[in-house]
């Protein structure tokens, strides 16, 4: 039930259009954003993982041209619905300026804030790049790695001020004043701040399937609290239902409309920052899968490697893989491989090599080279 409200078990249409986009992102409610170029940026991987090949060309359509979906913080930096935007400005008054201290400064510099707020508002979107640091001041903040006009930029985009009009090719973001980017009813809409929770768990309930309070919580990094009254009220008015799942030890919650699929079908490496292995406490939970992002360790203390990507096949994580993509050679490099201990390796071999050559073809590679690390590698370099 849980990967069916992730979208995961539904066969990939032939030809992939900007309504199954729109389709895939609403029914996970927001996608993490990160531009790590190791394979592509993942949330273009999150929707690949969802819907098979398609031109990532209809996510930046979506997003930034049709504006059906907006980026803000939710879980993280996150596209999401531009309706869920009012849901989110409860946040936004009380939004914490990035990076740590970086509020002193402004306090120092009022009319270079306000300056910079003006250069937007007179000259249209601009980038962090198309803005001069104050003189005097060094242009890169000490000890971090954004720019003295990114983290002004920063903070009036977090205070729900400024929002995305786009992205640059460079992946840089492109900041206009939010009521032009933002329809005017999204933006004149006003949620009380125990509504916008309890619609923003409703909200993750639907995307889950079946999750504990925690789970919940983190989905729009919602303090744990916080998010148990509002629970608590939902499954009084009956739209949530608390449930007990063998084997948890805290009761669990369900969305009433939660159908369970007949039968789940998926065949998909699922990005490091995927929602279905978000909270790693979950995944173990419900697939006895262990998993961390290794991207933020030293190499010494990586287990697995750089950039791993979990590989679902039906309802059960059977193997990951340590991806990199080598545009000089066009080759897709899987630089470790290792299986699961449950998992059938003839069949997770042959299923994850149609899937790497998948993701091989996606990202215009015209070969799949498979390495010698890890307990699985010579299985699957004899299925590629």
């Amino acid at each position: 039930m849980a990967l069916a409200a992730q979208g995961l078990d539904r066969p990939r249409p032939g030809k992939v259009q900007a309504r199954h986009v729109s389709r895939a992102i609403r029914q996970i409610g927001l996608v993490q954003i990160d531009y790590v170029n190791v394979l592509a940026p993942a949330h273009y991987q999150v929707l690949f993982s969802r819907l098979g090949p398609y031109e990532r060309s209809l996510l930046d359509d979506v997003v930034y041209r049709r504006r059906e979906f907006t980026e803000q913080w939710a879980h993280e930096a996150s596209i999401q619905p531009v309706e869920t935007w009012p849901l989110l400005r409860h946040r936004m008054e009380k939004h914490r300026v990035r990076p740590y201290g970086f509020e002193n400064f402004m306090a120092r510099n009022p009319g270079y804030v306000e300056w910079v707020l003006e250069q937007v508002r007179s000259r249209g979107p601009l980038t962090a790049a198309e803005l001069p640091a104050p003189e005097g001041t060094d242009r890169r903040i000490p000890g971090a790695w954004v720019t003295v006009p990114r983290a002004v930029l920063e903070a009036h985009f977090g205070r729900g001020v400024l929002a995305a009009a786009g992205r640059r090719p460079d992946f840089s973001r492109v900041y206009d004043l939010a009521e032009r980017v933002l329809p005017p009813q999204v933006r004149g809409r006003k949620v009380e701040r125990e509504e916008a929770q309890r619609e923003l768990l409703r909200r993750a309930a639907r995307a889950h399937g079946v999750s504990l309070a925690d789970d919940l919580a983190d989905y729009y990094r919602m303090p744990a609290r916080e998010a148990r009254p509002r629970l608590a009220e939902l499954v009084e008015t009956g739209e949530l239902q608390q449930v007990r799942v063998e084997g948890w030890r805290q009761p669990a919650y369900l969305d009433p409309q939660a159908r369970l699929p007949r039968r789940i079908d998926a065949a998909a490496l699922l990005s490091p920052f995927d929602p279905v292995i978000w909270r790693r406490a979950r995944a173990a939970r419900l697939f006895d899968f262990e998993y961390r992002v290794e991207i933020f360790f030293p190499a010494a203390k990586r287990r697995w490697g750089f950039y791993v990507l979990p590989f679902l096949l039906g309802d059960r994580l059977v193997a990951r893989v340590d991806l990199k993509a080598d545009r000089a050679q066009r080759r897709l490099l899987v630089l470790a491989a290792y299986l699961e201990p449950h998992a059938a390796p003839r069949a997770v071999a042959a299923a994850l090599a149609r899937e790497l050559r998948t993701m091989a073809d996606w990202l215009d590679l015209d070969s799949v080279a498979v390495g010698r690390r890890g307990d699985f590698s010579k299985a699957l370099a004899a299925a590629v």
